[in-house]
């Protein structure tokens, strides 16, 4: 029986094999040797030639030198030069035999476009800088699609234009037409802030240029006043300039008029996920920052930004879950936050249905916001405390230490049991129904 199963399995990978390589009926198409990658054994689709003299296809051989292999596959030989020259005799007998063999169903290779040169790069960011300086808009404009264009192209297009700094050269063109406040100036502004989306992350003198008052100010526009698409990217751009913990930035952004109100009504009436999420991050850096300002915090608290951030929770993806919990982690922080929060008659129960239900990270802020609400409750009647015990915070807690955490998040939620002990003999704990069945081991 093994014997028979093992002759069924081998026949049916001959067969998925000859299907490979063409076989129609009783006929066999061999494929040329000298038209299969060394590499991966298939038909080349992009033949290049090493300075060994050896063809390959592309995308074999790049994935092999970006894996830090500096030598010939076949030869051993040390390259003595990285530039892949297209080999069009090969391709075009690749081509040829492709026609020749259509009746085997075999189909023909597009001719490949050339991947783009660290050269070209250079040259269209020289003309987009020099564009900018001239107020060109026109000019610029049609040099930053060209280059967005490349970058959709292929991923090999999208590194080479990020090794070569386009996301600073970009930055730096936006800050050049932000601070000339001219409507001409918005069709550039918008190709820009598309294109440097496909360029993140960005690095430090790029954030620089986007996060300047006149950027920020810019920005913010199309963020109140832009399409769908320039709204996503705008806050898409706002979520990068804040990645890094500098509360300059920060600052500013809270000052530009209707920035805070613009971003809160991306997360009410949200246009995308990513957007979503996006604005969610911008929040979060914004009131978790190690430089948190107290009045933005507020200002996010008077939007009704905590009862959004509990609507979200009932029913969301995990993504979104944690980035939730980490803005109202945050809010919590401040006595505004805490007093709109104890008022929720949503937040007691969402806290513990999210604890050990998400991931590690949603246990984390959960246990965080819980800690800080219970440990500033100030009623005398437990308030809050009360209220967690009977939605089962005991339990899950208990549960939560049993099963491991990270130190600071069970030093949290050892301090959280301690508090709800001392109420535990005001209130019946009712069990969890996701843990009706665990025993209570007090």
């Amino acid at each position: 029986m093994m014997i028979s199963s093992w002759r069924r399995r081998r026949a049916a990978r001959s067969a998925a094999k000859e299907q490979q390589r063409g076989k129609i009926g009783d006929i066999e198409l061999t494929l040329p040797v000298h038209f299969r990658c060394p590499i991966s054994l298939d038909l080349m689709k992009d033949p290049v030639t090493l300075s060994t003299g050896i063809t390959y296809d592309r995308e074999s051989i790049e994935t092999w030198i970006e894996a830090g292999n500096m030598t010939c596959p076949i030869t051993n030989q040390a390259l003595t030069s990285l530039e892949l020259v297209p080999n069009h005799t090969i391709r075009k007998m690749i081509q040829d035999w492709c026609v020749d063999n259509q009746s085997y169903g075999i189909e023909r290779i597009p001719t490949p476009r050339i991947p783009v040169s660290s050269a070209e790069v250079l040259e269209i960011l020289s003309k987009i800088t020099t564009a900018s300086q001239r107020d060109d808009h026109v000019r610029c404009r049609e040099l930053v699609a060209k280059i967005k264009a490349m970058g959709k192209e292929k991923e090999r297009n999208k590194r080479c234009i990020v090794a070569n700094k386009a996301g600073s050269v970009l930055s730096a063109a936006f800050d050049t037409f932000s601070r000339a406040s001219s409507d001409r100036n918005v069709p550039v502004l918008e190709e820009i802030l598309s294109a440097l989306t496909l360029l993140f992350p960005l690095d430090a003198e790029a954030k620089s240029y986007l996060g300047s008052t006149a950027s920020l100010h810019c920005t913010v526009w199309f963020l109140k006043g832009g399409d769908l698409s320039g709204r996503r990217n705008a806050v898409l751009a706002l979520k990068e300039v804040l990645s890094s913990d500098d509360h300059r930035r920060t600052d500013a952004l809270a000052e530009v008029e209707g920035a805070l109100e613009a971003i809160v009504k991306l997360i009410k009436e949200p246009i995308c996920p990513t957007a979503t999420k996006a604005s969610l991050m911008v929040v979060y850096r914004m009131v978790n920052s190690s430089y948190a300002n107290e009045n933005i915090i507020e200002r996010f608290v008077d939007m009704g930004l905590v009862s959004l951030l509990l609507e979200i929770l009932v029913g969301t993806e995990r993504s979104m879950c944690e980035k939730a919990l980490g803005v109202l982690e945050g809010v919590c922080g401040s006595d505004k936050g805490r007093e709109k929060a104890y008022s929720h008659a949503l937040t007691m129960p969402v806290l513990v249905k999210k604890l050990l239900r998400v991931s590690d990270l949603a246990t984390e802020f959960s246990v965080s916001i819980l800690w800080k609400l219970c440990k500033n409750e100030k009623r005398e009647d437990g308030g809050v405390v009360v209220e967690a015990l009977g939605v089962g915070a005991f339990q899950k807690l208990l549960l939560l230490l049993q099963v491991g955490c990270a130190e600071r998040t069970k030093e949290k939620a050892t301090k959280s049991l301690k508090l709800l002990n001392l109420h535990r003999n005001r209130l019946e704990c009712i069990d969890s129904t996701d843990f009706k069945d665990l025993k209570r081991p007090f």
